[in-house]
């Protein structure tokens, strides 16, 4: 829930577009080249999120920035401590 989480409290800053999506082929938005073409930066929550991009996107990993948060999956969506990491 943290990249929903994330998605929630920037959509409704007017100095970004955002646009979330998972790693994982369940998640609702699966990750795409089309996503990540799109995005000036990119940020992670975990490094092995910064992996896949790497591996499955090699083009994208090369010539965009990354930025890894290091936020552990053990938050709920909305979790206030959860977003007071995510806007520190």
């Amino acid at each position: 829930m943290r990249s929903a989480t994330a998605d929630n409290i920037f959509k409704q800053d007017k100095r970004f577009e955002v646009r979330s999506a998972g790693t994982d082929k369940t998640a609702n938005t699966v990750l795409s080249q089309e996503i990540l073409s799109w995005a000036d930066s990119i940020i992670v929550m975990e490094r092995h999120h910064r992996n896949h991009i790497r591996k499955h996107f090699p083009d994208v990993y090369q010539n965009k920035k990354i930025v890894c948060l290091y936020i552990p999956d053990d938050y709920d969506y909305m979790q206030p401590e959860l977003i007071e990491m995510l806007q520190g």
